[in-house]
């Protein structure tokens, strides 16, 4: 027994050590602050009013975090934690889709995968829903292959269940549950003794399929009326990034991780000529049949979770951000996994897989070395700012990407409302590059530049004056030094 699972084992403490040892190292970013600061509240009820006014995914994953948070409070690493174990938690259910895809071959690859992948990683150490959301459609995967396996009251309904809360997390759950839900439903061929030999007829499928797809459909009307009041809230940046670009960022997100981009096209192509490589032998040496077959079923999954998507783009229904689709890298891992280590490929198939495993690993390790590769550093750039004590009052004006942020690590703030005049003695103008013409110019008369800092790529100006002076909101508004949406905020 010991022998047959020490693999996943290893690959389970794998990935909660890349999770785990370094979760508080980062900074939150704009989407994690922003929870704590504008969407949880002491009541559930007032929570529930904020995911419907202020987010853009269904309420399960806040409704968890609400509960966590009543515990645990609101800290960095409370509320990254849910995320981690939901990333670790998703490997040995990559392990249990790779067993019933093709065999524990494909088990060991797919959780090797999974456990390393940077772009998972990435997601499993950010207080968001993204965690949440590839734990759910994988576990939705693979009780759903076990139900096709054996469609038993207990496997449809554990599909039924797992493919609602993957509903209920992300609603672009429903690109990977429809071709899944339409899988079930197909007629199924059935042996039968034919006199002397064996005939094959048309089954139709269980009546439990039905049900199981009737209540996931269910559960996805139910939300329906919450993502039109939700109305895309927050997605305007989607349509402003091009979508040639955001088409290219997908393979690179899968390839380097999500902030792998300055690390050049060069390893991107390695990556992808390592995966080339172990696919290409695999398919050399000659899919059987139900090797064929399920790396075909995975990689129409992930087909269909991205290239759908894709197309309502086209179509002008476009929301496709790349990290909406991550959830889709499961059933690709396994796809890849199932035609690296076919059979017939023998050890080198396994070793081939390794070679990307390690691969993957020592990029989450370089994004935990290289402050250029992590999230922006809003909390030393706090830290900066909060080192000093003005006699007055003072402003701090950045874009809405830093707002949240530093509203979390500066207590208390509180935003400036248009039209309005403040009496300050300082202002601290924050961002990040490119900066803006006029960068480092006093933002209003009296006022002189004492500090320039940069922290990490946070770039902090600190402007004082011996005596406070009035200074109006849109005077502030006008002088934020990088681009984007401005925010003045005000201690």
């Amino acid at each position: 027994m010991v022998r047959r699972w020490w693999p996943l084992a290893a690959l389970v403490v794998l990935a909660a050590a890349l999770r785990l040892s370094t979760l508080d190292l980062q900074s939150f970013w704009y989407d994690e602050a922003y929870v704590p600061v504008h969407t949880l509240h002491p009541s559930l009820l007032a929570t529930l009013r904020s995911v419907e006014h202020r987010e853009n995914t269904p309420p399960l994953w806040y409704v968890l975090v609400w509960g966590w948070s009543r515990i645990f409070g609101t800290g960095m690493l409370a509320l990254r934690l849910p995320s981690a174990l939901a990333g670790i938690a998703t490997v040995p259910v990559a392990w249990g889709i790779g067993q019933q895809l093709a065999g524990r071959r494909a088990a060991i690859a797919t959780a090797a995968l999974v456990a390393t992948n940077p772009l998972l990683v990435w997601y499993s150490q950010e207080a968001r829903v993204y965690g949440l959301f590839v734990f759910m459609a994988a576990l939705a995967m693979w009780c759903w292959l076990r139900a096709d396996a054996e469609p038993t009251p207990s496997r449809l309904t554990a599909f039924a269940v797992s493919g609602a809360a993957a509903l209920a997390t992300h609603y672009f759950a429903v690109f990977l549950l429809a071709p899944m839900c339409l899988w079930l439903l197909r007629p199924r061929r059935v042996l039968e003794p034919s006199g002397q030999a064996a005939a094959t007829r048309r089954s139709p499928p269980p009546i439990g399929a039905f049900w199981a797809v009737a209540a996931i459909a269910l559960v996805g009307a139910a939300l329906v009326p919450l993502a039109l009041a939700q109305g895309g809230h927050g997605t305007q940046w989607i349509g402003a990034w091009a979508l040639a670009s955001r088409l290219e960022t997908i393979p690179q997100y899968y390839l380097t991780g999500y902030s792998g981009a300055p690390l050049g096209h060069g390893l991107e192509l390695l990556v992808a000529l390592e995966i080339f490589a172990a696919v290409g032998y695999g398919l050399w040496r000659m899919l059987s049949p139900r090797e064929s077959e399920s790396a075909l079923l995975a990689l129409g999954v992930a087909a269909c979770g991205v290239l759908i998507p894709v197309a309502m783009a086209f179509a002008g229904a476009d929301y496709l951000a790349p990290r909406n689709v991550v959830a889709a890298m499961i059933p690709l891992t396994a796809g890849i996994a199932v035609i690296a280590v076919a059979r017939r490929t023998g050890r080198v198939g396994l070793a081939l897989v390794g070679m990307i495993a390690v691969t993957f690993a020592a990029l989450s390790i370089d994004v935990d070395l290289s402050p250029r590769l992590q999230r922006g550093d809003w909390r030393g750039l706090a830290w900066v700012i909060g080192s000093e004590h003005p006699t007055g009052a003072r402003a701090i004006t950045t874009v809405e990407l830093g707002a949240a942020p530093l509203e979390y690590y500066l207590p208390p703030l509180r935003n400036v409302r248009q039209g309005a005049t403040v009496r300050v003695s300082e202002i601290d103008e924050t961002g990040y590059a490119p900066l803006r013409p006029g960068a480092g110019q006093p933002p209003a008369p009296g006022f002189h530049l004492v500090q320039r800092e940069n922290v990490h790529g946070m770039i902090l100006y600190r402007f004082s004056s011996p005596t406070p002076r009035t200074v109006a909101d849109a005077q502030l508004h006008e002088h934020v030094i990088a681009e984007g949406h401005p925010e003045v905020l005000v201690r």
